[in-house]
């Protein structure tokens, strides 16, 4: 293998590559052999959030040859797709990553190159605007540079089909394929400035009033105007929509982090730019003590995700998770249309397979359908594409804090969710309780649920294997119990059956092929086991219920969910 890695390389030294690539790539070829294994061992491939990867030289970092080879397939894929079109339109955006810019510039070039119409956003914008830039300009395609919350040495590259939502199957692999039988003398770089639109903030204002026709609760927004509520980007481009959609909305007290409103694509206040991560919320926190706020807020990098904090029972401010975050949202939406007599039985909510199931029990006590989906919001996208015309999308997420609601934008978007979280906290303040409050009654409700993401990260090719075998020793022998329960259902996404182990009765799951297992069990826990498509990691989602009999049990309660949820982590790993 080293000698194919080897004759890949040289390819580098002697192809139409700039010089300063070429000396990198020498000094891999007579200095570092273990980089260079992983700098070209393989071709970067598209996962559930598109192309990512760690920027560098080769074939399996980000470099303006692999955006090159990208951009160039899926131009051509564009053109096989959409030859009836008198020009092809395409719109290109960027986080704040370092070179995202170039990366956008450089994609933006080649697709002008090929004769598209290009609309080019000024600066950094999130990647919800994108989707929704697609859909108003009535583009065959899109693409936004970024690679979400990951550490600051990766960047990235998301592919956008004409409905604004992520590309996926067939058209993504075929996007792969295309760019797979290309060399670096085959991309166009002859760009056509002509070809190139420039956006500035008059479609922020389009697309900031599309979101304010969400709203659902004016009233008390009017009652609660002064809602303190404290917002960070995290050095991202959630800087000035996620605030400005705030005051569209009718808040008035926005309180933002300074260090962290600065664009700075080595994210300098934090160790990893994720919402997900406590650390991420550190000085957010601060000021929310300080000031006595009424919610935390930080949209990642992209602001696609947001997470949130607000205070519990004991007036300290607890972060919730993806989960917390999603049902509380799904249950306000549906109170609200619900309330607002909106619902009409053509209404729907989706999730994705690895979400909690408290949203599922929502939606049922409201009589409104719920979609499964596989994991990755371009399946989200799909779904209501596939729905367009004969049923209504209400709203809905994916446990790793992406929400949407409304049918104008295809992905994930931090800038309407902040929105209509702020309103669910205003809603939840005008009738006397804090967001926290809501959640521990929609549990009194529904049941509480408690779940858990554990990453085990396997970096490099031999990391790559490892999670390769791990999957397999799932699926060929699985577990017959985990902490003592017994396996009663194993659902397998990639055999695309679903086994009932006491009847041996197989049903076809109706869900495209997925490298994902699921294990249900009789006491209703439900662990899913899937390898990340962005990251080196296998996931494991572990999610455990029970009854919650009052609010007054509530700390007893969760304490031994998440005492349960120990045991069985320390059961599989």
């Amino acid at each position: 293998m080293i000698e194919k890695i080897k004759q890949k390389a040289q390819q580098w030294l002697e192809g139409n590559y700039d010089e300063e690539t070429k000396k990198q790539v020498k000094y891999l070829l007579e200095n570092d052999e273990k980089e260079l294994v992983e700098s070209f061992y393989k071709d970067l491939q598209f996962g559930t959030g598109g192309l990512r990867g760690l920027m560098g030289v080769g074939t399996n970092k980000i470099n303006i040859y692999t955006i090159g080879l990208a951009t160039q397939g899926y131009a051509n894929y564009l053109s096989q797709n959409f030859q009836n079109n008198k020009m092809i339109k395409v719109a290109v955006a960027h986080d704040n990553r370092n070179n995202s810019r170039l990366f956008a510039e450089t994609t933006a070039k080649i697709f002008s190159a090929n004769n598209f119409k290009v609309y080019l956003f000024d600066a950094l914008r999130p990647t919800p605007e994108l989707s929704y830039a697609i859909r108003h300009f009535g583009c065959q395609g899109g693409v936004v540079i970024t690679a979400s919350h990951n550490p600051k040495e990766y960047n990235g590259y998301k592919a956008y089909w004409d409905d604004g939502g992520q590309v996926i199957a067939p058209h993504d692999k075929n996007v792969v394929n295309e760019f797979l039988k290309l060399s670096v003398e085959d991309i166009n770089f002859n760009e056509k400035p002509e070809n190139i639109e420039i956006l500035g903030t008059e479609i922020d204002e389009i697309y900031l009033n599309k979101v304010k026709e969400l709203s659902l609760s004016p009233k008390a927004i009017k009652n609660q105007t002064d809602l303190k509520i404290v917002y960070t980007p995290i050095h991202g481009t959630g800087v000035k929509l996620v605030p400005d959609v705030l005051q569209k909305f009718g808040f008035t007290n926005i309180i933002n982090i300074p260090e962290q409103d600065i664009t700075d694509g080595n994210f300098p206040t934090v160790i990893s730019p994720n919402p997900e991560n406590e650390e991420a919320l550190k000085m957010a926190l601060t000021k929310a003590k300080e000031i006595d706020a009424d919610i935390v807020m930080a949209t990642d990098p992209d602001a696609d995700r947001v997470g949130i904090a607000v205070k519990n029972s004991a007036g300290e401010f607890a972060i919730l998770n993806g989960n917390q975050t999603g049902s509380i949202l799904v249950y306000y939406l549906l109170k609200k249309w619900q309330e607002n007599k909106k619902l009409t039985g053509k209404e729907y909510v989706c999730k994705t397979i690895v979400t909690t199931e408290l949203i599922t029990e929502i939606a049922d006590k409201f009589e409104v359908e719920i979609f499964d989906v596989l994991t990755g919001f371009k399946f989200i996208a799909d779904l209501i594409r596939k729905n367009e015309g004969k049923k209504t999308f209400i709203g809905g997420g994916e446990e790793s804090y992406g929400y949407l609601a409304g049918e104008f934008v295809r992905d994930k978007d931090a800038v309407m969710s902040c929105a209509l979280l702020a309103e669910a906290a205003a809603w939840a303040k005008d009738n006397g309780n804090s967001l926290y409050d809501l959640l521990i009654d929609i549990y009194v409700e529904f049941g509480l649920y408690k779940e858990r993401l554990v990453n085990l990260v396997k970096k490099g090719k031999d990391g790559e294997e490892e999670i390769k075998n791990m999957m397999e020793a799932y699926r060929t022998n699985p577990p017959k119990e985990i902490n003592g329960s017994k396996i009663v259902t194993i659902k397998d996404y990639l055999t695309q059956k679903s086994t009932n182990i006491e009847t041996q009765e197989e049903v076809t799951i109706d869900l495209p092929k997925s490298n994902v297992l699921q294990f249900f069990l009789s006491d209703n826990t439900k662990i899913s086991v899937r390898p990340s498509g962005t990251e080196p990691k296998i996931k494991f989602y572990i999610s455990v219920c029970t009854e919650l009999a009052s609010k007054q049990e509530f700390e007893k309660t969760e304490q031994a969910m998440e005492e349960k949820l120990d045991k069985i982590v320390n059961s599989i790993m």
